[in-house]
């Protein structure tokens, strides 16, 4: 019994310790529709990911030679723009 418990505490202290789920890798063919729709923002490179329904790139270079982050929506339409911190 008393080693149920001592196992189900550890197993308890693990989740909270364990990293917040992320998204996933972008396909080829959501890469490329990201650099375009990066391309009409102004904005090139970053890291970019779908994550809950929406394309992220994260530390995107934009014309005004600052970082930023940006989400996109399933169509590839911007949604945020937010200047990297």
């Amino acid at each position: 019994m008393h080693i149920r418990m001592l196992l189900a505490a550890a197993f308890l202290v693990g989740l909270s310790q364990a990293p917040a789920w992320s998204g996933r890798a972008v396909t080829e063919e959501e890469r490329a529709k990201l650099v375009a729709a990066l391309a009409v923002e102004g904005c090139s490179g970053g890291e970019m990911e779908f994550d809950n329904g929406k394309y992220e790139v994260e530390e995107a270079v934009c014309r005004d030679g600052r970082e930023y982050d940006l989400v996109f929506d399933a169509n590839f339409k911007l949604i945020s723009k937010k200047l990297d911190d």
